[in-house]
């Protein structure tokens, strides 16, 4: 094991296999086999809704004050291309992760009765599915088909990794989950020391606005549908590690140094020395 405060960390930008779950899945195992062998990745961050698919393009057949009967057909194909929570699918992603001995982090649409939420999982290689949370808000058009979480998706994963010794914490904000200044200030409560962010938001602009994460991004080969991706990695003083990468699937890995973390605190401890708990104080429910 390491004993250095250093890990290993991979985004990995790459677009679903619409439709089909078999084939995402395998796409999953040879990726993370490029992170693992190529890079000696611990810890791998999949984009928002990898397996399901990010449903970019479709109306679902509304428009306010009317439905389309298509719609439903449209809804019916999602539908069947998500994944139950524990189930079949997460069986397989603890194989992968278990076999390349690396920590997975991937976006999911996950199916509860008639619902469909856009989830994350973290799946461990050695102790498997360790945890899940499902995006608080979903944004513009997404509320057609997504449902919302609650207080129990407000919440941060604190696991190892491997080859490393000491436990970490991580979280999994959601796309525009990070623009909500409370959530985010929340997770930094937290204790969060990996900020992964799978997102489908390609806008270039988007890295200036995310300066901590592990942000990784779907890149869409379907011309119709086309996201321009932008994954990437930064360290806490707003550094650039890797990435962005642009217009292409695409692996990227860059070694961080968890004392940084310490580092940034320095200037802005945001919710230390900074945050001035004499005068503001957030109220958080929980279940």
């Amino acid at each position: 094991m390491s004993t250095s405060n250093t890990i290993k960390a991979s985004v990995i930008q790459c677009s679903t296999v619409k439709y089909d779950l078999d084939a995402t899945l395998e796409k999953m195992d040879s990726l993370i086999r490029i992170a693992r062998e190529r890079d000696g990745s611990q810890l791998a961050v999949f984009p928002e809704a990898f397996i399901g698919g990010y449903p970019k393009g479709l109306t679902f057949g509304c428009t306010i004050g009317e439905r389309d009967p298509s719609g439903g057909d449209d809804l019916l194909a999602y539908h069947k291309s998500a994944i139950t929570i524990p189930g079949p699918a997460i069986t397989r992603i603890e194989a992968i992760a278990k076999q390349h001995d690396v920590f997975i982090v991937s976006g999911v649409i996950e199916k509860d009765g008639g619902t469909l939420y856009c989830s994350v999982v973290w799946v461990h290689p050695e102790h498997g599915l360790v945890g899940k949370r499902r995006k608080l808000m979903p944004t513009a058009s997404e509320r057609l088909v997504w449902g919302f979480g609650d207080e129990t998706d407000v919440k941060v994963c604190t696991t190892t990794l491997p080859r490393h010794d000491e436990p970490i914490t991580l979280s999994s904000n959601i796309c525009w989950e990070n623009y909500m200044p409370l959530l985010r200030y929340r997770i930094y409560e937290l204790g969060t020391q990996l900020y992964c962010a799978p997102t489908v938001d390609g806008r270039e602009d988007h890295v200036t606005s995310v300066k901590d994460e592990l942000d990784s991004k779907t890149q869409d080969d379907d011309e119709a549908t086309k996201i321009a991706g932008g994954s990437v990695i930064i360290d806490p003083l707003g550094t650039i590690l890797a990435g962005p990468l642009r217009g292409s699937e695409g692996v990227l890995t860059a070694e961080l140094d968890l004392d940084t973390i310490t580092r940034g605190k320095f200037d802005l401890d945001v919710v230390g020395h900074y945050a001035r708990k004499d005068i503001f104080k957030l109220s958080v429910r929980s279940s």
